[in-house]
């Protein structure tokens, strides 16, 4: 009974891992309007797909989550090859958080205060899913979040170790945590 149990367990983990593989999020439509725009730093093109989204007037204001202390706004408008006006007008740069939980709590303290009722969230596809749980958590129950995924190529090793955080995440949110 015990084994029929585990077994019954373990399939059910290999059905959610292909689904979780298999259908990835994906980029949201780019006429779709929301107050502002979020993304989570740590991913190629996460931040560009942010600031065309900014440029192209679908939102009001970018947050930048989980920038290093160290980095400076004119850093930033140089290297993704803005002006720097855009940077001291339209955008906040978030420096304190460290993981995807942290971005969630940052990024819901800065939503609130702008008053916003809807955000884009902009990740890698394999990280939305864990990325929107966490700020689903932590933001009001009425402000709109709206998923925009960068499409990215990740290896099966990356794939296992985001299901199975997004998993303990689910199972700890279940439990209260």
């Amino acid at each position: 009974m015990i084994l029929r149990f585990l077994s019954f367990l373990l399939l059910l983990w290999i059905i959610g891992f292909a689904w979780f593989a298999i259908d990835l999020p994906r980029p949201a439509a780019d006429d779709a309007e929301t107050g502002s725009v979020v993304v989570l730093t740590g991913g190629a093109g996460r931040i560009d797909r942010a600031l065309d989204i900014l440029a192209a007037e679908t939102a009001g204001r970018l947050l930048i989550s989980g920038v290093d202390r160290e980095v400076k706004p004119a850093e930033l408008a140089a290297e993704y090859d803005r002006p720097g006006d855009l940077f001291a007008c339209c955008i906040d740069l978030g420096f304190q958080a460290v993981d995807t939980r942290s971005n969630a709590l940052e990024i819901a303290r800065w939503a609130t205060r702008r008053g916003d009722n809807s955000v884009r969230l902009v990740t890698s596809d394999w990280h939305m899913r864990r990325a929107r749980l966490e700020l689903e958590r932590a933001m009001p129950a009425d402000v709109r979040i709206l998923s925009d995924a960068v499409q990215t190529q990740p290896s099966l090793t990356t794939l296992f170790l985001e299901y199975n955080k997004y998993l303990m995440r689910r199972l700890a949110s279940l439990a209260g945590v």
